[in-house]
């Protein structure tokens, strides 16, 4: 892949991001907050945005989520289970909401 398609996922990527976080937050704020794993107020910001500010903001060539996962113990839970996807999946769950949110710095 090179850079000019690379650029083109990221910004598909970021659009993709933003259009089902906007869709998320605006069905059930709480567990968009968790889903995501963002604050209040980023909730409330993405939410306002409007479709050319969406538009806009995805076109930028890096990446506006991060991964959640700084943790190799966490990661590994969700790819390397034995048996019990679903208790794997709860048990990750609790994990991430011990986490604090992201906050605008």
């Amino acid at each position: 892949m090179n850079v000019k398609d690379m650029m083109s996922e990221i910004k598909d990527a970021n659009l993709n991001y933003l259009m089902m976080a906007k869709q998320l937050i605006s069905s059930d704020k709480a567990t968009a907050m968790f889903l995501l794993g963002i604050s209040s107020d980023i909730a409330d910001l993405l939410d306002n945005l409007s479709n050319a500010q969406v538009v806009k903001l995805s076109s930028t060539n890096m990446m506006l989520t991060r991964f959640r996962f700084d943790d190799s113990a966490v990661l590994g839970m969700l790819t390397n289970y034995a048996k019990g996807r679903e208790q794997a999946q709860l048990h990750t769950s609790i994990i991430l909401a011990g986490q604090t949110a992201e906050i605008i710095s």
